[in-house]
């Protein structure tokens, strides 16, 4: 099933009676925890980089690092597909200091071209291969502040080069949340719609955005994804920590309409409370009970999903999920990192 397009409904015949199954792949994000030393987010700081006299070999030595990072990707890809992990959500920081603006003369995708190749050459044996990124918390494109907005942008513009540079069809590849309340939600969301239209169409194209588990909920992020056409990412374990209505699935059938001009499958996040006293903090490892009350109610509205794991223990997760699963009947494992539900 290709992962870039929207496929047909699979339907199971069982004793006469027909049944719509749908195809549900897991995928986890950034860091694995079988993978040893492939971390992609090795970074400098920017006091670092000032302490290298030599502005030459302090942009020679972000290079490096950034090289190495993408190198660490196409390890981690390869492990996936060997681990049949066909979803990823790539890390931010792939290239650090990239969109600083002391860094604004650096052309950083030029000495990445070998590495970007690899991974090119990777992606293109692996057309089922779904890659995505998630914006670091201080991309705000609802922000009353003029300079905060414009870093954003330039942030956004940094994602859509390497997915460019990756060659990868950006559209639909940068999760990212509504935003801030600055003291005023209403508000917040009209400052959202006004900056979008200072934002590019090839990035608007490539944003979708998530509800979140203290300000913009489940309803309001509806709000801003139908009144732009942007596909909406629900989070489950947020809605539960954060709704105005607890009923999700009243709204279900709007989440899925978000998606209707994207050629990606649907997409959602599962994790689980890691106590009730920190309800919103992320276990090591989702909740099987959790999950199939999120699955019945779904089953059957989609042809496919793809459920995004949030759970500390990254891939570890994601491999006891899927043993978990295994003994539930309304499962049917494919393979070892997707399934259908009937």
């Amino acid at each position: 099933m290709d992962s870039c397009k929207k496929g047909t409904l699979h339907v199971k015949n069982y004793l006469g009676v027909f049944f719509i199954m749908t195809f549900v792949r897991l995928g986890y994000s950034a860091i694995s925890t079988h993978l040893k030393n492939s971390s992609t987010s090795k970074t400098m700081t920017y006091t670092r980089f000032l302490q290298i006299k030599d502005r030459e070999a302090a942009i020679h030595k972000l290079e490096e690092i950034s090289n190495a990072n993408l190198m660490n990707l196409l390890r981690l890809l390869r492990y996936n597909v060997a681990n049949d992990i066909l979803f990823y959500r790539i890390s931010s920081k792939l290239i650090p200091l990239a969109d600083h603006e002391d860094t604004s003369d650096w052309n950083y995708m030029e000495p990445l071209k070998d590495s970007l190749v690899k991974l090119q050459s990777f992606l293109s044996e692996h057309p089922n291969l779904r890659v995505d990124f998630h914006a670091d918390h201080f991309v705000l494109i609802n922000s009353p502040t003029k300079h905060v907005l414009i870093n954003s942008i330039k942030t956004l513009r940094m994602h859509h080069r390497i997915l460019k540079g990756l060659r990868i069809a950006p559209e639909h590849r940068c999760i990212m949340h509504v935003g801030g309340g600055y003291g005023d939600k209403e508000k917040a969301l009209e400052q959202f719609i006004q900056n979008w239209a200072l934002v590019s169409s090839d990035l608007q194209k490539m944003i979708i955005l998530e509800n979140d588990d203290k300000t913009f909920s489940l309803l309001d992020t509806l709000y801003l994804c139908e009144k732009l056409s942007i596909p909406m990412v629900f989070d489950y374990h947020h809605h539960l920590a954060n709704h105005a209505d607890a009923d999700w699935l009243k709204q279900w059938e709007r989440v899925i309409d978000t998606w209707q001009f994207s050629n990606l499958p649907i997409k959602m996040h599962i994790s689980s409370p890691k106590s009730e006293q920190q309800f919103r903090a992320h276990a090591d490892y989702v909740d099987i009970d959790m999950f199939m009350a999120f699955l019945n109610n779904i089953k059957g509205s989609v042809d496919q999903i793809d459920c995004m794991i949030e759970a500390k223990q990254k891939d570890e997760a994601l491999f006891r999920l899927m043993k978990d699963l295994k003994n539930r009947p309304e499962i049917e494992i494919v393979d070892g990192g997707s399934f259908y539900v009937n």
